[in-house]
């Protein structure tokens, strides 16, 4: 970090030198490209050079406490030392934001996408607990769950789930949660005791509000058809499952959750405009190459970041190789010991 400070400043300072010669000065597409620059690292190499001197400030005063032995100027000092040191804290936070600002996504609501991989009717069963872990997780943040569309199977599991989540900074506190997940546990359908490993994956995508994501209405097609499964005496009688299909891009979202065709139209929209929002982001990361040099992994999510030991009461985030010996206490919601360890060390 501040081997990059260190450049900051001395951008900074030779750029103040620079706006003040007159071929700059006379130059006036030259002198709004450096101007330009100026503005964006200022603030940042100001802050770096305020840091500096109370780092210099508080050397000082710890080499005058050594010389010192007179006890009331030696408190005197201790006073001033504690002021310098809550001052070189706050610098260094803001120093920190300004070199990692904080994505503008964080606040927003999610759509969870949790989706059985390998494993058939155990994959399944494992995103019905997922869900519940997630639905629990919600619950202790005070979030609001909505289910959008489910598939269930046969004995409780789900070969898919779409609910959105809501509430204050849901996408910053869930979005490390992409990925595959990982499940090694013996199944309730396996009579000879034997351990499976089944897959889930789970997409976490931030919610498009309508004027970020605009949708043409003639690359839409929209199909409306009987609803299937479980859900009450209307659900299979009247044509309220939708199906919207994005022309351009392909993506596919059906929606039959709801009673109401409007609904489940409403519901197919939203979906639809996040996962176009996030294929958007995905683009312009790659092309801008916007990967932090401390990120654990890709974020790709066909990468396994996580799997959930039953035999062993145990729980591996494999981005920082850490275990954790809760998975019961982890499953029933308790994932703020686990996303902290992440965001620590990435």
């Amino acid at each position: 970090m501040f081997e990059t400070l260190e450049d900051i400043e001395k951008e900074y300072k030779d750029l103040n030198n620079e706006l003040s010669q007159p071929k700059v000065i006379a130059n006036h597409e030259l002198f709004q490209k450096l101007a330009k620059r100026h503005s964006e690292i200022a603030r940042l190499a100001q802050l770096y050079i305020e840091y500096k001197q109370i780092e210099q400030e508080i050397l000082e005063n710890e080499q005058l406490k050594k010389d010192e032995h007179d006890p009331e100027l030696n408190e005197m000092i201790n006073e001033e030392l504690e002021s310098l040191h809550e001052r070189e804290d706050k610098l260094k936070n803001s120093i920190q934001e300004l070199l990692n600002p904080e994505d503008p996504r964080n606040k927003k609501n999610i759509i969870v996408e949790i989706r059985a991989g390998a494993g058939g009717e155990e994959a399944a069963l494992f995103v019905s607990d997922l869900y519940r872990m997630y639905s629990r997780f919600a619950e202790r943040n005070h979030w609001k769950v909505e289910v959008m569309n489910s598939n269930p199977t046969g004995i409780g599991g789900l070969k898919e789930i779409i609910f959105g989540i809501s509430g204050k900074n849901v996408y910053g506190s869930l979005k490390q949660e992409s990925g595959v997940h990982r499940v090694q546990r013996i199944p309730v359908t396996e009579a000879g005791g034997r351990i499976h490993t089944s897959t889930v994956t789970v997409a976490i995508l931030p919610e498009a509000e309508e004027i970020e994501m605009e949708i043409d209405p003639n690359d839409l097609k929209i199909d409306r058809y009987r609803s299937t499964g479980p859900g009450g005496q209307s659900v299979n009688t009247t044509d309220s499952a939708v199906r919207i299909t994005h022309i351009p891009t392909g993506m596919v979202v059906t929606c039959q959750d709801e009673k109401s065709q409007h609904k489940n139209k409403a519901k197919a929209l939203k979906i639809l405009r996040a996962r176009l929002l996030d294929r958007l982001h995905q683009e312009q990361d790659k092309e801008i190459g916007q990967q932090r040099k401390k990120q654990v992994g890709t974020g790709d999510r066909s990468e396994r970041i996580r799997t959930y030991n039953f035999p062993q009461n145990r729980v591996t985030d494999h981005r920082i190789n850490t275990n954790f010996h809760n998975l019961e206490d982890i499953l029933d919601g308790n994932l703020f010991e686990i996303i902290q360890n992440f965001k620590d060390k990435i």
